[in-house]
């Protein structure tokens, strides 16, 4: 190659924040849309005439195709470049987010969430994948916790919304706000430069691009190990919390989704914390250090007797759930292969999604058993220590130079 046309390794300032930016509204706007439909589970419920485990099953059909559009979408950025798949990706999730606003009844809901999965599934990987290569290497970790608390700020907007809005438009106008991501993509066409390090590594033909997927079938299957275990540990502390906080603790709309916010803030300060902390101690030994902080706050977070207490174990618990988080978009980007990191990660964390979409369900079915409170808190020491352990058994690879 000619100096003019050889891809370098090194970007500018402005160009790995407009990447870092994108990945991040485009996960915060992900969130926001997911988790409008955890805060009004119960209210949609009402309108359709379904109870809490039939709403449960929409969280459940969402987390089930999201390995869908990972697969569809990995496999575009890893042969057409990260920018397209991801502007792709932003327009077709918010079409599908305004007609869930639009949904006449339960099945057609039902249906949309299942479609909402494929584009959520289709944004991390892509958009983690296009900041981590952008990024400076010794600033992963910290701007890693940035960009996953993308996730954390959705839930807060959707508890915001839910503040504000909930009580004077009712639930089908908060989903109207999902068009917001086709402006991104129009962010992302103007903005974001692709990727040099796809650029270098890109694959000729689509023969290539299996070839190399299939070459690192073991580094695949650790990371479904890894992201089934830190899934059931967000999941099964976040999905069912704001129902926990109204069926058995009494708070209405604006109590819930207040408390909820709170413990986002707790998320977005511990994972990027915990971020900037991997770059310097290491990845493994940082989340193993957050998962296992976590487990002795379950008492606080599920059984507190009054709600300032409940309120300090909100926070505390997302603060060691998310900053555990916080460090896996720089884990496994440097985890996988430079060929194959559209695909890899973002695959492989969303087939843990689908092995733990039985989790709402899980969880409301023992809650009727028992109590919501028993339910989460079983549920949560069981996949706290199982996530740890998942983590301490891998490698890493701090730092290392993509594209080298």
């Amino acid at each position: 190659m000619t100096p003019a046309t050889s891809p370098t390794l090194t970007t500018g300032a402005s160009d790995h924040r407009a990447a870092l930016l994108a990945g991040y509204l485009g996960w915060t706007l992900d969130a926001f849309d997911f988790f409008l439909v955890v805060s009004c589970l119960t209210a949609i419920g009402r309108e359709f005439h379904k109870s809490d485990s039939e709403m449960a099953l929409t969280l459940t059909a969402t987390l089930a195709f999201r390995p869908v559009g990972a697969f569809l979408f990995g496999l575009m950025a890893d042969r057409y470049g990260r920018r397209l798949p991801l502007m792709i990706d932003l327009l077709f999730y918010s079409v599908v987010e305004i007609l869930s606003g639009l949904a006449p009844n339960y099945s057609t809901f039902l249906i949309l969430r299942a479609l909402f999965g494929i584009g959520m599934g289709g944004e991390w990987g892509v958009g983690a994948s296009l900041a981590m290569e952008k990024v400076p290497p010794r600033l992963r970790g910290v701007l890693s916790g940035f960009l996953q608390q993308g996730y954390a700020m959705g839930f807060l907007l959707a508890a915001v919304c839910n503040i504000l809005l909930f009580d004077r438009l009712g639930w089908r106008p908060l989903f109207f706000l999902g068009g917001l991501p086709a402006l991104l993509a129009i962010f992302v066409r103007l903005r974001v430069k692709e990727s040099e390090v796809w650029e270098k590594t890109r694959h000729a033909t689509w023969g290539q691009l299996g070839r190399a997927v299939l070459s690192h079938w073991k580094q695949f299957l650790y990371i479904v190990f890894l992201m089934t275990a830190m899934n059931l540990a967000s999941h099964g502390t976040q999905d069912l919390y704001p129902t926990f906080l109204e069926r058995q603790r009494g708070f209405h709309v604006a109590g819930k989704n207040a408390l909820s916010a709170i413990s986002m803030v707790g998320a977005i300060i511990g994972g990027t914390l915990c971020g900037l902390f991997s770059d310097r101690y290491g990845r493994r030994r940082i989340m193993v250090i957050a998962l296992l902080a976590a487990v002795f706050i379950i008492p606080l977070w599920a059984w507190s007797p009054t709600v300032p207490m409940l309120v300090a174990g909100a926070f505390l618990m997302q603060f060691f759930v998310q900053g555990a988080w916080g460090v896996v978009p720089a884990h496994l980007s440097e985890l996988s292969p430079d060929s194959v990191r559209g695909f890899l990660p973002g695959f492989g964390y969303q087939v843990g999604v689908l092995i733990t979409s039985f989790v709402p369900l899980f969880e409301t079915a023992l809650a009727k058993r028992t109590s919501y409170a028993t339910a989460m808190s079983v549920t949560a020491v069981s996949v706290f220590l199982l996530a740890a352990f998942a983590t301490a058994v891998g490698s890493e690879r701090r730092a290392v130079k993509f594209g080298g």
